[in-house]
């Protein structure tokens, strides 16, 4: 049974983990087996088992977990049988599929972030949390199902062959394994929550089928899954192949853009609901592709961060900005903020605050004329001292802190004043149908309210429609940014754009009171 090989698991972790999970997995199979003793032949056995049971589990141990001899064919971590038994097993099944028409299957497990999981956590966590997502998937698996780990928070199992197996019976096993993994994960004193996507290939739907082939094609499909989202479920299909073609020549391609000076800041102007006036910019990251012309940043930000680039990239955003600045003051323009993004990878650099304060000296600006983007999430987990540190220490030196998408994370009030936020960037799915939607107006109500008690402004994102814009004002969010201001725009069009925007102010109607509504 699956359940056998669950506790194998654990018992594996008995000589991979702590001396402290040692003792509690010894500790409590031995009172299980007391307890079975007395149950069967009273006090008598169960003082018998009391005094010779310790001493068979210590031998047991020593011959098996604790000395696992070096060639084992398992997982040290998990218990797990090898990548490498998988594979043997599996071309032995593919050998014979053609006489006994049967049909399997391939299913690669991604648990979502699981960097970060990591950077949050610790390695011990982590490796706590993989036994326990190797024992639940077993649990939803069949006797001989093969399940091995491909790397870390990677799982891969293929089933055994069966004669009947559609594209209707995977999904739905996919399904269930994905509701059994994602649940609460006891880890010491607390709780962590995980989600993971989940690519598959049946082995009848791509031609002349080994492992590799069948194991590449699950890759594609969970790459494909991963692009869709966290929690998403995807099925192999040709297509999908020739889209991966696609995005790994693009990626290939992005991974050396910025060295080749190919991406951009492109600058998005925020103004004020009160007045009209321009109260900032945001740098944005615009890939100026030599065949497709300008590419949005959700096609190379990822390659970005595989490659280690996403720094790199923010100190490129940070520079342009200050320039921005400079340049502005020589046309007569003063532009009060400029907000670059940093997300958690930069945030965590020991020297960050120093490398920001040794930009502004060299381009000869005050601190308050850069604002520092952080995501909400980034702040909700921030739990290493090094993006509290750095982020306060940004605000100490007299930064602005946007905290960006605001609604879409959960941080808390409290942590909201310990990384001593100024504005509250309030997320796009808010701003949709404003005017038009009571419900809309209740929670950008709220945000607002909330940041007026808390002594913050506010920046609604997205904006795309006039009536959107005088809604937010009679709100009182204080800025807006958007597409119904001002598409982002290369530097050079900024100073035409900013002369047309403020002859045409005096036009624009001032908002009378706040709407409660």
């Amino acid at each position: 049974m699956q359940l056998r090989k669950a506790l194998e698991i654990v018992l594996q972790s008995v000589g991979a983990g702590s001396r402290q999970l040692r003792y509690d997995v010894v500790g409590i199979g031995l009172s299980v087996l007391c307890l079975l003793a007395y149950l069967i032949g009273g006090e008598r056995l169960l003082l018998t088992s009391a005094l010779v049971l310790p001493l068979m589990v210590f031998f047991i141990l020593q011959k098996t977990a604790l000395n696992a001899p070096p060639n084992s064919d398992l997982d040290g971590l998990t218990g797990l049988k090898s990548v490498q038994h998988l594979e043997k097993q599996v071309q032995s099944w593919l050998a014979q599929m053609d006489v006994n028409q049967r049909k399997t299957a391939c299913f690669l497990i991604r648990i979502d972030e699981f960097p970060e999981l990591i950077a949050r956590h610790g390695e011990t966590a982590s490796q706590q949390i993989q036994r326990a997502i190797a024992a639940r998937i077993l649990l939803g698996l069949r006797e001989d199902d093969i399940l091995t780990r491909t790397r870390e928070g990677e799982f891969m199992f293929v089933l055994t062959p069966v004669r009947h197996l559609d594209l209707e019976i995977c999904v739905q096993l996919a399904t269930r394994l994905k509701a059994t993994i994602e649940g609460a994960i006891p880890v010491g004193k607390s709780t962590i929550r995980i989600t993971a996507s989940i690519g598959f290939c049946r082995n009848d739907q791509i031609p002349d089928c080994t492992f590799a082939n069948l194991s590449e094609a699950a890759k594609i499909a969970l790459r494909d899954a991963r692009r869709n989202g966290e929690s998403s479920l995807r099925a192999y299909s040709e297509s999908m192949r020739k889209r991966e073609e696609g995005f790994q020549k693009l990626s290939s391609e992005a991974a050396r853009a910025l060295q080749q000076g190919e991406i951009h800041a492109w600058f998005q102007p925020q103004v004020s609901t009160e007045t009209g006036a321009i109260t900032g910019f945001e740098a944005l990251a615009r890939w100026q592709h030599p065949e497709r012309g300008v590419v949005s940043p959700a096609e190379f930000l990822d390659t970005l961060a595989e490659t280690g680039q996403l720094e790199r990239l923010a100190d490129l955003m940070l520079q342009r900005a200050l320039e921005a600045q400079n340049n502005w003051e020589r046309h007569g323009y003063n532009v009060p903020h400029v907000g670059v993004n940093f997300a958690g990878e930069e945030l965590r650099n020991p020297m960050l605050v120093e490398k920001i304060h040794w930009e502004l000296d060299r381009y000869e600006l005050s601190p308050d004329r850069v604002a520092i983007e952080v995501l909400e999430t980034v702040i909700a987990d921030a739990a290493d001292g090094a993006v509290s540190r750095n982020v306060n220490g940004l605000a100490n030196l007299g930064c602005y802190i946007d905290l960006d998408d605001f609604g879409t994370g959960h941080s808390s009030i409290s942590s909201i004043r310990k990384f001593a936020v100024s504005r509250l960037k309030i997320d796009r799915s808010f701003v949709m149908h404003v005017d038009t939607d009571p419900e809309q107006r209740r929670m950008v109500s709220a945000i607002v309210t909330m940041a007026e008690r808390l002594g913050l402004e506010t920046l609604a994102e997205g904006v795309e429609t006039e009536a959107e814009h005088a809604m937010l004002a009679q709100l009182g969010c204080s800025h807006v940014q958007g597409y119904g201001i001002a598409r982002p725009m290369p530097f050079e069009q900024t100073i035409p754009w900013m002369k047309e925007y403020l002859a045409s102010i005096p036009a624009t109607p001032a908002i009378a009171r706040r709407f409660e509504g």
